[in-house]
């Protein structure tokens, strides 16, 4: 196309104080106003930009900001930071039986899944606990109530994406719901079923095949909740496409206390466990007695999860934590702001415009500047966490949000990006590599209601700095 030649012989050997002219040529014809992007190229080495747009106006970067708060979490935490789980008794305990309650202390693990805790509730039954006669008693308490309130950004309220944080977070409180063409009988229909089954949530399958392709399965795909007093009940509606594998779903339709709570009853009984008590949110206390700690798998494993998928309240429970460690308790957005911005400063990133609401980028509050987002990346590759956070990102064309990008190209595996999208808002930064080996930064940030198209512009900058055409 006569636009992405145009666009690439705009890379020129000398620094660029303003966008060359051909770059909004080609946003033209992408129909994206020129500032309505921002765009900044360097050389990680901290050199003069060979591009750079716009790069000082404050931009919605949705989930770009990841960078920022992996970076500041990484800086101030350590890679080798893990967060604990506690687990404690009341009453006396006899012969395996516990005549009591069995009390769990969040601390805002993000990585707590289903086999993990499955793993905990082991350890509590090799400390001699088999019946518990009380309740389960989940102390929330070093997260303010609020954070878990706010309201959702879109009209998606039980999408996963959208599950605000909790001090007790398991498997992220999504279900993962599975569909799959089966193809028993005389007629093909869909199978559905939950990853984790939990009785409780009820499924209601109407579904029916469609012939075609499985690239929009999700386009006649509609399910609503109903919410009851034991539980949830989810019909799904609407028809898949009959050349579909396996495809998933997950939604959020439990509480994070209910979620933990059914879950628990689930495994416990598993185990071997005997419980009848009822949920009970309490704080822990000094006259209770710890039976056993579960440590979280450490930061730099955690990052990966956030960065490469792009998990929004993984985020933003990485960003309360660093409020927790600063002092912040019970933590809330505000000091966890207060305290990623501290961080920055510390090592001499002072960005006026940046705006911090939850650190994930599902926000239409955050800001950050295209030249100052690239001068984290260029302090960070500087730094020791340098090599965690860029294995952090996803690899182009081969891994996470970028696997289908440029992936039959010789551009597949030269950069490590991160990228972002809201509704009007298209963005991606990271660190690239070209054919010779040198390396720079990239951020390309679209605010508009076409923000969508700047996927072209973004595409055609990587393969011109990486392959030179």
């Amino acid at each position: 196309m006569r636009w992405l030649f145009l666009l690439g012989s705009c890379w020129l050997t000398l620094a660029q104080a303003a966008l060359p002219f051909n770059v909004p040529e080609a946003l033209s014809k992408a129909q994206l106003p020129a500032d309505s992007v921002a765009i900044i190229v360097q050389p990680v080495d901290g050199g003069a930009p060979l591009i750079s747009h716009n790069a000082a106006k404050a931009m919605n970067p949705a989930s770009v900001m990841k960078l920022v708060t992996t970076y500041a979490a990484l800086e101030a935490l350590t890679p080798a930071y893990r967060w604990k789980t506690e687990v404690y008794r009341n009453g006396t305990l006899n012969q395996g039986v516990l005549d009591g309650d069995l009390i769990i202390k969040g601390y805002g693990d993000p990585a707590l899944n289903i086999t993990e805790f499955w793993r905990l509730l082991q350890q509590v039954q090799q400390q001699g606990i088999r019946q518990i006669k009380g309740n389960l008693v989940l102390d929330l308490s070093v997260y303010a109530p609020e954070v878990g309130q706010r309201p959702v950004l879109d009209d998606e309220p039980w999408r996963a994406y959208n599950a605000n944080p909790s001090a007790l977070l398991l498997n992220g409180r999504n279900t993962s719901f599975r569909f799959a063409v089966a193809n028993t009988g005389n007629q093909p229909s869909v199978q559905l079923s939950q990853e984790f089954e939990l009785p409780q949530i009820r499924v209601i399958n109407t579904m029916q095949i469609r012939k075609g392709a499985c690239n929009d399965w999700r386009s006649d795909l509609r399910y609503s909740i109903t919410p009851q007093t034991d539980g949830v009940t989810v019909a799904f509606s609407g028809t898949l496409p009959s050349q579909c594998d396996a495809r998933y779903l997950e939604l959020s339709v439990l509480s994070d206390t209910q979620y933990v709570f059914l879950s628990f009853k689930k495994l416990w009984a598993q185990l071997g466990g005997q419980f009848n008590g009822q949920l009970v949110l309490a704080p822990a206390t000094d006259a209770n007695t710890l039976v056993t700690t579960w440590l979280s798998p450490p930061l730099d494993s955690v990052v990966r999860d956030i960065n490469k998928w792009s998990n929004n309240v993984m985020a933003r429970q990485l960003m309360l934590t660093m409020a927790l460690e600063a002092g912040f308790t019970p933590a809330d957005e505000t000091g966890a702001a207060l305290t990623l911005k501290q961080v920055l400063r510390q090592r001499g990133l002072q960005f006026a415009e940046l705006v911090v609401e939850n650190g994930s980028g599902l926000s239409r509050t955050e800001r950050i500047s295209a030249e100052h987002l690239a001068q984290l990346l260029v302090t960070a590759w500087q730094r020791p966490v340098m090599p965690v956070l860029m294995a952090s990102m996803p690899i182009l064309g081969l891994d996470g949000t970028t696997k289908k990008r440029l992936a039959d190209s010789n551009s597949q595996g030269m950069a490590y990006l991160k990228t972002g999208s809201l509704e009007g808002v298209s963005s991606i930064a990271g660190y690239v590599q070209d054919m010779a080996g040198k390396r720079y930064v990239l951020v390309v940030i679209a605010n508009h209601a076409r923000a969508s198209a700047v996927r072209k512009v973004q595409d055609a900058l990587l393969k011109q700095l990486i392959e030179g055409r």
